[in-house]
């Protein structure tokens, strides 16, 4: 039979065939055992019984007394019959010291020689033993006895015996009374298998081994394949099942299975959900540093009570990341919109100034833009080759015009293309958070100043960002790259400076923050051109 045609049979037959062959093979077994044993115990007890008589019969004083007479047989066949009768024996024979019969079930046989050859024991030794041996009726387990006169002279033997095959059928009575009890055990035995299959295939909602096997290697199939993770427990909240998303997220390196899940989920709601039996979605928490949306359901049993609960959560920051990405382009865009828009006001009054004839107050603001432009492009072109720097200090310029802020660029900085892994995304969330906190903390000064300086002089690209603003309180300088924490009481903040630093980390770099004596603070990045992961935060 081959591995499909196993599959095929169901595991009610399989448990009833396994069961019942068991139970069938012990049967067989013991009966043969318990068999053995009886024999044995059988043939001692009627060998015993045989001795027994033969030794009673001996000590008799009438056959004693018989072996004297002139017709011995005509006293002592009477006496042996009656004998045999008494103990149920198959024949009692008496022989003299020649083994000639005096007494013996078949009259025609008296005066004839005993037969078997096992009387010298008892004849010339004087023993009272039991053998075996083939008689004139067949093959007997036989008594042997000595008869002794008066003077302790051995004058004749007595031997009483059964036939071996009335031992047989008393052993088989036996059997078959013991075969009547393990019919019965049998007849349980394939009762109890059916009502075991039948449990089993409830617990098992009807499916067959090969099914349950099955369903196994696809859910760990699934599960290693989705990036959500999942992670089941029970309901004393051990956990019973996680899958490889869950660890990476949670920072575990084994699936901590059996364990609490408050030991590996810290701040889990699991057991609200045991408790009510109610289904949480889209529940957002941080963990690790990460933004996740959790779902939480309830198992439920057989009779409908919640028996643990399933979890699975999926991580936010990446749709966050992408959501900052293309807000701070839309951000670059507005950035180039008004920097147009202010470039157009001034068009619009030179044009006013040519038209009114004031030549003079015209070539004035001509050569007082081009100075400006002349500074910040020769440093911002021909210094900053990075296009993505480029068009990010670009619009910010024009967004910093627009607010009345003078964004500064250094004229000591200098920076070649930028590696393959700083992607328009990444640089577009450091410079464009970093550049717009630093505008944000100036808008309420008088006179405000941003700098920024970028070198990649070294191992390491530098992009230093300072503002003239109130600075950062002491006990603010390490939360305020949490996720989620803002100096401002709004909504939906506290996530620039997160995803720079985690943008930062996935780089390798650094992130350092302090105040100037000045007052304002200074953010510095350092990220190494060789990517390799070291992050620190000093304040």
């Amino acid at each position: 039979m081959g591995e499909d045609d196993l599959k095929r049979v169901k595991l009610k037959t399989k448990i009833l065939v396994l069961i019942t062959g068991l139970i069938v093979s012990i049967t067989v077994l013991l009966t043969a055992i318990n068999g053995y044993f009886e024999w044995k115990e059988t043939e001692e007890q009627i060998g015993q019984r045989a001795l027994q008589a033969a030794t009673t019969m001996s000590f008799m004083p009438t056959v004693r007394n018989a072996f004297s007479s002139e017709q011995p047989e005509k006293i002592i066949q009477p006496i042996a019959e009656n004998f045999r009768e008494i103990v149920g024996a198959e024949f009692v024979v008496v022989g003299n010291t020649d083994s000639i019969r005096y007494a013996h079930p078949d009259v025609n046989k008296l005066g004839k020689r005993m037969i078997g050859g096992d009387n010298d024991r008892a004849l010339l030794k004087g023993e009272y033993y039991t053998s075996k041996a083939v008689g004139s009726l067949g093959p007997s387990l036989r008594g042997k006895a000595p008869v002794l006169d008066k003077d302790g002279e051995i004058i004749g033997i007595i031997s009483v015996g059964f036939l071996v095959d009335d031992i047989q059928s008393i052993i088989m009575q036996k059997l078959l009374k013991a075969s009547g009890f393990s019919f019965i055990v049998l007849v349980f035995g394939i009762i109890g298998s059916v009502l075991l299959a039948n449990n089993i295939r409830k617990d098992t909602f009807g499916l067959e081994p090969h099914q349950i096997a099955s369903l196994y290697r696809d859910r760990n199939a699934i599960l290693s394949s989705i990036k959500e993770g999942i992670i089941a427990i029970n309901k004393e909240g051990q956990i019973t099942m996680m899958n490889d998303s869950a660890k990476n997220m949670l920072g575990l390196s084994n699936d901590h299975v059996n364990k609490k899940i408050e030991d590996v989920f810290p701040n889990t709601k699991m057991y609200a959900v045991l408790s009510s039996g109610g289904t949480v979605h889209d529940d957002e928490m941080v963990l690790n540093n990460r933004e996740v949306i959790v779902n939480r359901t309830p198992i439920f049993g057989k009779r409908g009570e919640v028996a643990g609960v399933v979890s699975s959560f999926r991580d936010k920051t990446e749709i966050n990341e992408m959501l900052n990405t293309l807000s701070e382009v839309r951000a670059y865009s507005e950035d180039l919109r008004a920097q147009t828009h202010e470039y157009t006001n001034k068009l619009y009054v030179l044009s006013g100034l040519l038209q009114l004839g004031h030549y003079n107050e015209a070539i004035d603001l001509i050569q007082t833009e081009s100075q400006l432009h002349l500074h910040q492009n020769k440093v911002l072109l021909g210094q900053l080759k990075d296009r993505t720097v480029q068009a990010v200090l670009l619009g910010k310029i024009g967004k910093a015009s627009e607010k009345k802020i003078n964004l500064h660029i250094d004229a000591n900085s200098s920076l070649e293309e930028l590696p393959n892994q700083f992607d328009m995304g990444k640089v577009i969330t450091i410079l464009g958070n970093l550049l717009d906190n630093a505008m944000e903390a100036v808008e309420n000064k008088t006179d405000k100043h941003v700098t920024f300086f970028a070198t990649d002089m070294g191992g390491d690209i530098v992009f230093e960002i300072a503002d003239n603003g109130d600075g950062i309180p002491n006990e603010m300088m390490e939360p305020i790259f949490d996720f989620g924490f803002s100096t401002k009481a709004v909504d939906n903040r506290g996530f620039g400076l997160a995803n720079v630093k985690k943008i930062i980390h996935e780089l390798g770099g650094q992130i350092e923050v302090h105040n100037q004596p000045s007052g304002g603070a200074v953010f510095s990045v350092f990220i190494p051109k060789v990517l390799h992961c070291t992050i620190q935060q000093v304040t």
